[in-house]
């Protein structure tokens, strides 16, 4: 078999395996599962093989034509390279994992097939994003990913958190793919084709016309389905679906897929220097503005979520300073250890019966509960916090070195203004990064007071993926050195002065937030803010609803909840009731576009209600008078009508006459 068959059964098999879930599964509940996981896992294997017969060598393309356009053609078609064949196997890992972790998480939910099924669509697309090699196939993958978030993250649509975080979602991120859409547009009417070889060939030989334009527009697609400033807000939110999809979402779909696209267009983007410090400096803002908001966050998941974003603001800043290897390097990276710290969030949360990190920190014994969470939670945060040598460290390295390359005048790539705001603010961020990460540890797993509810040991289907997943979270970043082959032959290794730098201020960050825990932690012995649900024999996933309704309720807003055994709230100061609400980004929003749009909204219902419904209503009560008056004669009596036939011939006969000897007087 070719390898470009093998390549279009990796996304063609999840898509198979979600229609016949949703085919079979009123039917035939039985094959729920194994619908869910075997296609997944065949894809894995697949992107494998696929992986290895390209090699990273020269890239491989194939294409027939969709249907003709009379303009514009649209192919079907396939471009498999280094780049392409490495996120795609990491998408078939993460989903496999997600897809076995969820058949004991969501063992007892009556929708788990309508879930499973949208899993695995969610896979395909993304998987069909990965592989495409023409614009438009690839538009149909990213709005499909859009409309599977809107019902993933409102699986628990019986709440009004989770209502509410779909639509915002789905809202957001549609804002961005409005000037997307344009963009692409635009780039096609410029080079003459939707192929990503042809763009780029084009483009190579200065056949765009409109760099900036195209690239900003592209851009505001771009942050919004990958979270970055000021498209972020709809992420943390999005913590309101299962962990399951967090993991998915977070690891290797729906944020992962605007910094691939911005990796295989590269070119188009450096066509523009301005588009690249534009690039720059909101990946700037989101590394910082992120790690601040996650130093103050009380929800485990949203801690994750907003280390996402600024993870996400590496990759962006990579692209920024023109080194998409770099970029696809802490990709695949961070999509290995971020999965590691949802997965084991979930595992955490049941264990606790909780997701807030205040009660965590006032209870006891869950390292011995939850060991296999608490060892692979362990290396995963090391890895975030870029520690040697866990993965973490040699791809954000990989990032710092392009940008000091960059600032230096190393490349010329990039203009130098953008090479040093990402130099710097990715240094910020790893204190940031290394302080929350320390943080989240210390509450979660270090916790002093009552001994944490005992429920049993966890199901081996969620624990054994941990380590399936914490294998390439240890030793993916060991194959630096041998690996270029598939990021552009580029080296990937660290330099000494940026490895030196950024540990070393990695380790103040998480050393300063050691003291102030310390310092902090004789006041975590006093009894939690609000109760903690738990229930030993229920479902991982009832536990994780429960505690997520519950924890406004029983531990306050926290920003207006004054927890003093809380080192980040020593660590930030005054500022914490600002980061903890995000910046006010969302009441902003809501002051500029939502209440004015929702007023205009009323306007317009007014207007129709009481102006448009008036005409309508005026000429159906006009008509409705005339018919009953004319009702009135058709009594069906015939001397009645013969009356009114011969009086009517009577006043005609006058009105003639009269008018006759008027004339005749004239």
């Amino acid at each position: 078999m070719t390898t470009t068959t093998l390549a279009v059964l990796v996304p063609l098999l999840p898509f198979l395996g979600a229609a016949a879930a949703l085919l079979l599964g009123r039917t035939a509940p039985g094959f729920a599962r194994p619908l869910a996981v075997l296609p997944t896992f065949t894809a894995a294997v697949i992107a494998v093989v696929v992986a290895v017969r390209q090699g990273g060598g020269r890239a491989i393309d194939a294409s027939t034509q969709l249907t003709p356009t009379g303009s514009v053609p649209i192919d079907l078609a396939l471009h498999l390279d280094g780049f392409a064949v490495l996120t795609a196997v990491l998408v078939g890992l993460v989903a496999t994992c997600v897809q076995i972790y969820s058949t004991a998480y969501l063992r007892d939910d009556t929708r788990y097939t309508s879930y499973s099924a949208l899993v695995s669509l969610f896979t395909s697309a993304m998987l069909l994003v990965v592989y495409s090699g023409d614009l438009m196939v690839l538009l149909v993958g990213w709005e499909i990913m859009g409309i599977c978030s809107y019902f993933l993250v409102g699986h628990y649509w019986e709440t009004p958190e989770a209502r509410a975080a779909s639509l915002k979602a789905f809202l957001v991120t549609k804002l961005g793919d409005v000037p997307f859409l344009i963009g692409l547009f635009a780039l096609a009417a410029d080079t003459g084709t939707f192929r990503i070889t042809g763009i780029l060939a084009a483009v190579t030989n200065g056949g765009l016309d409109h760099p900036t334009l195209i690239a900003l527009l592209l851009l505001a697609g771009v942050a919004g389905k990958s979270a970055q400033f000021p498209l972020h807000t709809w992420l943390p939110d999005a913590m309101a679906g299962p962990t399951p999809v967090s993991a998915l979402i977070h690891a290797a779909t729906m944020v992962a897929a605007g910094i691939y696209f911005v990796a295989r267009l590269l070119p188009v983007f450096a066509a523009s220097g301005a588009a690249l410090v534009v690039l720059a400096v909101m990946a700037a803002v989101t590394m910082i503005g992120s790690g601040l908001a996650a130093l103050a966050q009380d929800d485990i998941k949203r801690v994750l979520a907003y280390s996402t974003i600024g993870q996400l603001g590496y990759m962006a800043g990579a692209l920024a300073v023109g080194d998409r290897g770099a970029a696809v390097f802490h990709l695949i990276s961070h999509g290995a250890f971020k999965a590691v710290l949802f997965l084991a969030a979930g595992v955490v949360i049941h264990a606790a019966g909780t997701n807030s990190l205040a009660a965590m920190s006032r209870m006891s014994g869950l390292t011995k509960r939850i060991p296999d969470a608490y060892w692979t939670m362990t290396v995963a945060l090391l890895a975030l916090a870029a520690i040697p040598p866990f993965a973490g460290f040699f791809s954000k390295e990989a990032v710092l070195v392009a940008a000091e390359h960059t600032a230096l005048g190393d490349r010329d790539i990039a203009p130098a203004a953008a090479g040093w705001t990402v130099l710097v603010a990715g240094l910020l961020a790893a204190v940031l990064t290394a302080a929350y990460a320390m943080r989240l540890w210390l509450l979660t797993f270090h916790g002093r007071g009552t001994e944490a509810p005992d429920h049993g040991r966890q199901p081996a289907a969620m624990t054994s993926v941990l380590w399936v997943l914490a294998v390439p979270t240890m030793a993916f970043g060991l194959t630096a050195g041998v690996i270029s082959d598939w990021f552009d032959g580029h080296s990937l290794a660290p330099t000494l002065t940026t490895a030196v730098l950024s540990t070393g201020v990695g380790l103040v960050g998480g050393l300063v937030t050691y003291g102030a825990w310390r310092h902090t932690t004789a006041l975590a012995a006093r009894p939690p803010v609000g109760a903690v649900a738990a229930h030993p024999d229920a479902e991982p996933a009832l536990v994780e609803l429960e505690a997520m309704t519950s924890h406004t309720a029983a531990y306050g807003t926290i920003a207006d909840a004054p927890d003093p055994s809380d080192p980040g709230r020593l660590l930030l100061g005054p500022l914490h009731r600002h980061a903890v609400t995000g910046f006010h980004l969302d009441a902003l929003y809501s002051t500029l576009f939502v209440r004015p749009v929702q007023a205009a909204a009323r306007l317009v219902r007014f207007l129709d209600r009481e102006v448009v419904d008036t005409y309508v209503r005026g000429s159906g009560s006009l008509a409705r008078g005339l018919g009953t008056a004319v009702r009135r004669a058709q009594t069906g009596n015939v001397q009645t009508y013969l009356g009114a036939l011969l009086a009517g011939t009577l006043v005609l006969a006058i009105a003639a006459v009269v008018f006759a000897n008027v004339n005749a007087g004239a």
